[in-house]
């Protein structure tokens, strides 16, 4: 695999927590999107740590292509 799996067309909206470490899956193949499972073992992909910097919504990358990692940057509007 070299190119992610868009797992969804739009964002994941997570209530996340202050100060908790989220693991952003890159691959697209988690099945706890969007969260990392482990699926992309034996590829290049590995997943993305975020740390939460207050309680609150977080939105998601579900395309997998974000300029801005983990996080919804609107890719998503243009495939």
């Amino acid at each position: 695999m070299t190119e992610p799996t868009i797992a969804q067309k739009s964002p994941f909206a997570v209530e996340t927590e202050a100060g908790k470490n989220y693991f952003w899956c890159s691959c697209g193949e988690s099945s706890r999107q969007p969260f990392c499972d482990g699926s992309h073992k034996g590829s290049s992909f590995v997943p993305t740590k975020f740390t939460a910097e207050k309680d609150g919504k977080v939105f998601f990358c579900g395309c997998k292509m974000s300029k801005r990692g983990a996080l919804c940057d609107g890719t998503h509007n243009k495939i």
